[in-house]
């Protein structure tokens, strides 16, 4: 079973710093150059700076002599005994209705994959070096990993005080919160309920593969340096409350000159004209049970075969569409978030087809980790994502 501890968190003093709105930013991994460059004019000790340095000849190094410097000069400071820490994301869901994510932040015993943490789905190749150098240098978890906790109950375990001292909100218009949790019942009972259960990295695959990576070479030295056998992780509960999760859609790029993609997902889907492509189209997959097909002439429903259902690896609309991809020409599959930006791709002609999936439900992640089994690459985006710079978490305390 997992292990679950409480740390001394490393966080901005609000003395120093106007707000955390102006140090904190998204992960890493989907921040652009312009957003980045954005980010750091919003303040000189944005956290933007260590997460994603540059500009010096050893960046990684860059990023130690800032953390370095922010500590000792009291822009950050180490809190005074170790805890968990309660964090709340308020947000507005794609229909518009009011919902709230709260987890907790503390840190996650690392074993291999399969011994109480299991990846829920295939990860794509992604270099890791960055983050493996980053570590090195910083000896710190920057940003936590995502993992989903499926013992009832973790959520009644967090609540948060009226008006947390931390706040801030985000471009997205999501209201993030932080709280220490110090009360020995309290940190007793939350490391208690997430080591009752195997969980599930929704998010962080990568960043989980590069500690297990950093832990090894440190075991191996000659002197550890004592923490590396955990990774900050916030603990969510695998609960239709608690998670907001959507479509990672695929864009269909270099299919040959001339190919006829809807004749030969045919085979695979019945395909009925979806009408206007605009935001009702993901309501009108929800109620038919189909994909979205989207060509520069034309859109379409698409309901899965008897064969294709029979055929998939899952119940789920990425598996069923792996089957029909199978059997095209080669071709090139981009993974794009969002509708509109999918469908704008198809407009421009940077891809030659969109295919639009519906969500992966809660069940259907719970169900397959059961089964010890990983879901198709980018089956699952959670929205929305916890912020860098809220925590900080050094790994000799």
């Amino acid at each position: 079973m997992p292990r679950f501890e409480a740390f001394t968190g490393l966080r901005y003093s609000l003395s120093h710093v106007r707000s955390l709105e102006e140090v904190i930013c998204p992960p890493y991994d989907v921040i652009s150059d312009p957003e980045r460059i954005a980010l750091e004019g919003r303040s000189p000790y944005n956290v933007v700076r260590l997460e994603l340095p540059h500009g010096e000849a050893d960046r990684y190094v860059g990023a130690r002599r800032l953390l370095d410097a922010w500590r000792d000069g009291g822009i950050m400071q180490r809190d005074s005994q170790p805890a968990f820490y309660g964090y709340r994301m308020s947000y507005r869901d794609p229909l518009g209705v009011p919902r709230q994510t709260v987890g907790v932040i503390g840190a996650l015993g690392l074993e291999e994959p399969g011994r109480g943490i299991l990846p829920h789905e295939e990860t794509t190749p992604k270099a890791k070096t960055d983050r493996l150098e980053l570590i090195r240098a910083t000896r710190s978890n920057l940003s936590p990993i995502w993992v989903l906790s499926p013992t009832a109950g973790l959520s009644a375990l967090l609540e948060a005080p009226e008006h947390p001292a931390e706040h801030a909100r985000d471009a997205e218009g999501v209201t993030h919160e932080l709280w220490p949790i110090t009360a020995e019942a309290s940190v007793r009972a939350i490391s208690e309920a997430v080591g009752a259960n195997p969980v599930l990295v929704a998010d962080g695959h990568h960043r989980y593969e590069t500690a297990l990576t950093f832990q090894e070479e440190l075991r191996s030295g000659s002197s550890p340096q004592g923490g590396e056998g955990y990774v900050m992780a916030l603990a969510v509960e695998l609960a239709d409350s608690q998670l907001n999760v959507q479509a990672i859609h695929r864009l269909i790029v270099g299919l040959p000159a001339g190919f006829d993609i809807v004749a030969g997902l045919s085979e695979w889907f019945d395909l009925v004209p979806a009408g206007p492509v605009d935001r009702s189209i993901l309501a009108r997959m929800e109620e038919s049970a189909t994909m979205g097909v989207l060509t520069e002439e034309s859109a379409w429903l698409a309901r899965p075969t008897e064969r294709t259902l029979e055929a998939a690896a899952y119940d789920l609309d990425s598996s069923r569409l792996d089957v029909a991809l199978s059997s095209l020409p080669e071709h090139t599959v981009v993974y794009q978030h969002g509708w509109d930006d999918a469908a704008a791709a198809v407009a421009t002609g940077a891809a030659s087809a969109a295919v639009l999936l519906r969500p992966a439900t809660v069940e259907q992640i719970s169900a397959v980790s059961r089964g010890a089994s990983r879901m198709p690459p980018k089956t699952t985006f959670f929205w929305p994502k916890p912020r860098t710079g809220m925590v900080i978490r050094e790994l000799a305390c």
